[in-house]
């Protein structure tokens, strides 16, 4: 499953490049390159999700129901 963000990518004053999702708060990226840059920013909001993910499933109960739905 794939999901589509924005990616808000500036010129950093020290050089390259700096970016953020709006979608996601606390995911940046930097980079030399706006490839570098854009690949920087998936990681983090991969991250995020997967810290997300583990953290909301700390202390369920056996029984809780897990499915994935698509949006």
């Amino acid at each position: 499953m794939k999901a589509k963000f924005t990616a808000i990518i500036e010129v950093a004053p020290e050089g390259g490049y700096w970016a953020i999702c709006p979608e996601v708060p606390g995911a940046n990226g930097q980079g030399e390159t706006v490839a570098e840059t854009k690949r920087s920013l998936r990681d983090a909001i991969r991250l995020i999700f997967v810290d997300r993910v583990a953290d909301a499933r700390r202390g369920l109960p056996h029984d809780a129901i897990q499915t994935v739905i698509a949006v």
